[in-house]
């Protein structure tokens, strides 16, 4: 019997957003490899009624949604549960956002397993109305699923206070293995390899920019760091307080979406920085061990468990300044820290290794009718 499975919580394949989007689409093919049935709801801009498509083997139902933003995602959300509720399989929601829509499915007695993300309610930049939608959520989240995945152990012990943790699996997120790249596309930025550090990220104080961006700038490098992100001084106070405290050696050159750029910039680099505070297993560390970077990321216990013991952490500014004035110039530091992220990359972040433990996962909880 063919197995089938739908993705909801996503915007859709092939990937074109966030860690979500890739992880619907390694999962969908690695399943439809292995003979499963995967339809997933890909939100579209627009009016009209939904029609659905077939790409590289996996079936799309698209969903147009004409509002922008939360509001679109939500409304989207809605749909795609209300649609959801006259297919048969098993379901696979990610992201607890709007997790009080899967009550539906719930009455219905559909089998719905439900990735949990992070504690979305704890970052600093949503007000009081967010973040009690979120809270709300998570809760309904860890009652309505028939079972959860928590992408860190952190995350499961958290989820172990809401429900019973046999109720619970910890799978993290993958990461592709990066052995090479185009040192050519770092020339559009004036960088050559070693000689620059990265950071990749949604500019957001809880992500550490402004401690990262001083530090760095304390004093004089001879050395650049590039800030990779959607940054607007002239209407976010924020992101005009961080390129203010910048100095000349680091650059601002935009958001950059294109796949080979990002992966010669963490692919060259010599450290990569990782400042997110709030969060279980981020995607973006997580490639950063597959490119084989040096990282130095905040001290936390969500980012020590992902990147291990021979990264390098920070507390405050004045600690991510005194790695800068440590690390810079030593180089068989930066290899050290480098054979570890590979190390720990081949460990629990593979693809192949992901994917089979949601397979296995999925396939426990399939509907036996």
């Amino acid at each position: 019997m063919t197995k089938t499975l739908y993705i909801l919580g996503t915007r859709g394949v092939p990937a074109q957003h966030g860690g979500f989007e890739t992880f619907a689409e390694k999962l969908s093919l690695f399943l439809v490899k292995r003979g499963w049935q995967v339809t997933v709801f890909c939100q579209e801009d627009g009016d009209g009624n939904a029609w659905a498509s077939v790409w590289e083997g996996v079936r799309r139902i698209h969903i147009p949604v004409s509002r922008a933003g939360a509001a679109g995602t939500v409304i989207f959300d809605w749909k795609a549960t209300r649609r959801a509720l006259s297919e048969h399989g098993l379901f696979l929601t990610l992201g607890y956002n709007t997790a009080l829509f899967n009550l539906m499915q719930r009455l219905r007695q559909q089998k719905n397993v439900i990735n949990m993300d992070g504690i979305e309610w704890r970052r600093d930049k949503w007000g009081l109305i967010a973040k009690t939608w979120f809270w709300l959520n998570e809760r309904a989240g860890c009652w309505i699923g028939n079972h959860l995945v928590a992408d860190h152990p952190r995350i499961k012990d958290h989820l172990a206070t809401r429900v019973s943790e046999d109720k619970i699996t910890m799978i993290p997120y993958g990461g592709d293995e990066v052995l090479s790249a185009d040192a050519g596309l770092l020339t559009a930025y004036d960088i050559e390899p070693g000689q620059f550090s990265v950071i990749i990220a949604r500019p957001e104080p809880e992500n550490s920019f402004l401690e990262m961006v001083r530090a760095f700038s304390s004093k004089e490098r001879g050395h650049k760091l590039v800030v990779l992100g959607n940054f607007n001084p002239d209407r976010n106070p924020f992101h005009k307080e961080v390129m203010s405290a910048a100095s000349e050696e680091v650059i601002f050159p935009g958001a950059i979406y294109e796949a080979p750029v990002v992966q010669a910039l963490r692919f060259y680099s010599r450290f990569y920085l990782h400042g997110h505070r709030v969060g279980g297993t981020n995607p973006s560390l997580v490639e950063a061990l597959g490119a084989g970077c040096a990282v130095i990321a905040h001290d936390n216990h969500f980012n020590r468990w992902v990147a291990g013991p021979e990264a390098a952490y920070f507390k405050d500014e004045a600690e991510c300044a005194a790695l800068f004035d440590r690390l810079l110039s030593d180089d068989a530091a930066v290899q050290r820290m480098k054979a570890a992220s590979r190390a720990r990359f081949y460990e629990r972040f593979t693809w192949e290794q992901v994917l089979s433990e949601y397979e296995e996962l999925l396939t426990r909880w399939y509907p036996k009718n």
